[in-house]
């Protein structure tokens, strides 16, 4: 996986670095990759296949939402081999090799995606519309990742980690998510992940831990 560097990103990026809202701070930051293999991806990549193959191999569960369904196609599997390599350069300090195909889901579409992102995002969209005259967070957001993997061609995926072993907790996190915009013609994906901190935790006047909020059935389940 190849680090690929865009402009139209960098400026969402520069503005999600850190928007102060009073009490919480919200943060994102969208990173594009190439799906060509790099220096020790080929190895990661068929180690992740032969651990995919051993599970197919021992699973005896027949249910048509089990993992097992959809990680017989080959190319279910190399989507989800993608996804994780990516998950391994965003975080390189962190192994993923706990992770496990059901905590990717697959969005409808790009209204999925909107749903989420006006809902959690309001405020943050505001602070952008002040600052920056003319389109919205989300439109920008749409056209960059227009320009980036094309999103009439992408399939949409989320990543919902079991909270003990989130690569992405932080202290005083009250929510966050994790997107893949992943386009198979062109090799590429965006990954996007957002999340609100409370600054009150953060300086020290609140003791007891915020966990994330209980949203996930607001995902659907995912089929590569």
């Amino acid at each position: 996986m190849k680090y690929l560097e865009y402009t139209p990103l960098d400026r969402i990026n520069d503005f999600l670095s850190d928007v102060n809202l009073g009490e919480r701070t919200i943060k994102g930051c969208l990173e594009a990759y190439s799906c060509k293999h790099t220096g020790t991806d080929k190895k990661l990549s068929l180690s992740l296949e032969h651990e995919i193959l051993d599970y197919l191999g021992k699973s005896s569960d027949t249910e048509s939402s089990s993992p097992v369904e959809y990680l017989c196609s080959r190319s279910s599997r190399r989507t989800l081999i993608y996804l994780i390599l990516t998950l391994y350069h965003m975080y390189p300090d962190y192994d993923f090799s706990a992770v496990n195909a059901h905590q990717f889901f697959t969005e409808e579409s790009w209204d999925s995606f909107k749903q989420i992102f006006d809902a959690y995002m309001f405020e943050a969209s505001k602070d952008w519309v002040e600052a920056n005259e003319g389109s919205t967070l989300l439109d920008t957001l749409y056209k960059a990742l227009d320009e980036v993997v094309k999103l009439a061609e992408c399939e949409v995926y989320s990543y919902f980690p079991d909270s003990d072993a989130d690569p992405f907790w932080e202290r005083g996190a009250i929510w966050s998510f994790t997107f893949f915009f992943y386009n198979r013609k062109l090799k590429r994906v965006v990954s996007f992940r957002f999340s609100c901190l409370s600054n009150l935790v953060a300086e020290g006047f609140l003791t007891d831990g915020i966990g994330y909020e209980e949203d996930g059935e607001i995902f659907d389940e995912m089929d590569m």
